[in-house]
């Protein structure tokens, strides 16, 4: 029998968009281009402005070198007077080898005074002009990268699960607007993909809650039946815990898909409360176990959703409970603010756990050496559930080996 041939597939989405032109590389306004101009025009102005500074300083000095720093008063005796050169302001005539020696030490020295001056007056001049070229260099930096800025804002509201935030950014057709316009299209696909995936947990919660409700429902009136063998009674109870089984574990897979995404919308949330919530549908199972349950909860309020907290502090104190010493056995659970942040705590004693094992207990159904998949304490979600519900409140879960058996696991969340 010939096999059926593969149906063709789409042809690849063009990277290009037909409806904007095509520019030459040499005339799109590139970032490189731009920045180019603006650097090396500044440059070109502080340049000219420094030149012209340096014309005029140096003017200033040839004008006052070029003053007389003397005049005769008797041409015949040679007696002359300045005061710019106190080698010749005497009031005796002096010889003619004298009175020209004075005269090129005069000039030296007001032409070294002129460079002194021009020196210091360009010196002031340069700096003027740095602090000028540095403040608007950062004014135009910050023009420029401007969109950088845009960019990071959005991002970071859509890394607060707002995924319907876009950048749109406007201006010249540069690198960092095809970064902008690659970075709307990544956002659309990941809108479309969660959309997806919202909805495929949606239409798998009722696909898979509706059989395992219907057998619970048949398992249940078999069982009522009071003329009903021994054998099938026994056959109903064991598929009975085999479907509330299944049961647990669709919900505990369709709560750790949800929890993995950021919480969109919060509340104010104290985590006493909710610690006190789990005590309190654990206090049966407790004490049929002969497990003590104290602590002081004081208020830590966050900002998250009640329900998935509530989950997280009632899978903690489940699992203290149920994995605990035979007798004697005691669980704290606490609550505080501590630097900065809300602080789940519940510690327990049990069996000696070791340091390597503990990255193992939040992997989905795994168990401390075991597989958790054969066990009857639960279906091997809880702490997995825990990790991911901490995460998506911006939060974290530890645990840590006890002295003599047992955990602390730890959990922290922004306030």
């Amino acid at each position: 029998m010939a096999a059926t041939p593969a149906p063709p597939q789409a042809p690849p989405k063009p990277t290009w968009d037909p409806r904007r032109p095509v520019q030459p590389p040499w005339l799109r306004p590139t970032i490189r281009i731009r920045l180019t101009l603006l650097y090396g025009g500044m440059f070109l102005i502080a340049g000219i402005l420094l030149l012209s500074i340096i014309y005029l300083l140096a003017a200033q000095a040839i004008n006052t070198g070029n003053e007389p720093s003397f005049k005769i008063v008797d041409g015949q005796a040679i007696k002359v007077t300045s005061d710019d050169c106190p080698a010749i302001n005497n009031a005796s005539p002096i010889s003619l080898t004298a009175f020209n020696e004075a005269i090129s030490e005069c000039i030296d020295h007001q032409r070294q005074v002129a460079l002194d001056n021009l020196l210091s007056r360009s010196l002031l001049a340069l700096l003027g002009l740095a602090v000028i070229a540095f403040a608007f260099g950062y004014a135009m930096a910050g023009r420029v990268l401007s969109p950088l800025g845009r960019i990071t804002r959005t991002a970071r509201a859509v890394a607060g699960s707002d995924l319907s935030r876009r950048i749109e950014l406007d201006g010249p057709d540069d690198e960092l607007k095809e970064l902008a316009d690659t970075f709307d299209d990544m956002l659309e696909r990941l809108q479309r993909a969660f959309t997806a995936q919202q909805r495929f947990v949606g239409n798998a919660s009722h696909e898979l809650r509706t059989p395992l409700a219907i057998n619970r429902t048949l398992l249940e009136v078999h069982l009522s039946d009071p003329n009903a063998p021994v054998e099938l009674q026994q056959l109903g109870k064991t598929l009975l815990a085999t479907n509330e089984r299944s049961e647990q574990l669709v919900e505990g897979l369709l709560l750790l898909a949800r929890s993995d995404n950021q919480i969109v919308e919060r509340k104010p949330v104290d985590l006493a409360e909710v610690a006190g919530q789990a005590i309190d549908q654990v206090h049966a199972e407790a004490e049929a176990k002969g497990v003590r349950i104290h602590g002081e909860q004081k208020p830590a309020v966050v900002q998250g959703n009640g329900v998935l907290l509530e989950r997280i502090a009632l899978n903690l104190v489940q699992n203290a409970v149920r994995y605990n010493i035979p007798e004697g056995g005691w669980v704290e659970v606490t609550t505080d603010v501590q630097g900065g942040q809300a602080v789940l705590l519940v510690s327990n004693t049990g069996p000696v756990v070791p340091a390597y094992e503990i990255d193992n207990l939040f992997e989905p159904f795994r168990r401390l050496r075991t597989e958790r998949t054969g066990s009857d304490k639960g279906v091997g979600l809880g702490l997995s559930i825990a990790r991911s519900v901490a995460r998506a409140h911006g939060g974290h879960i530890s645990a840590r080996p006890r002295e003599g058996g047992g955990l602390e696991m730890r959990v922290t969340l922004p306030v």
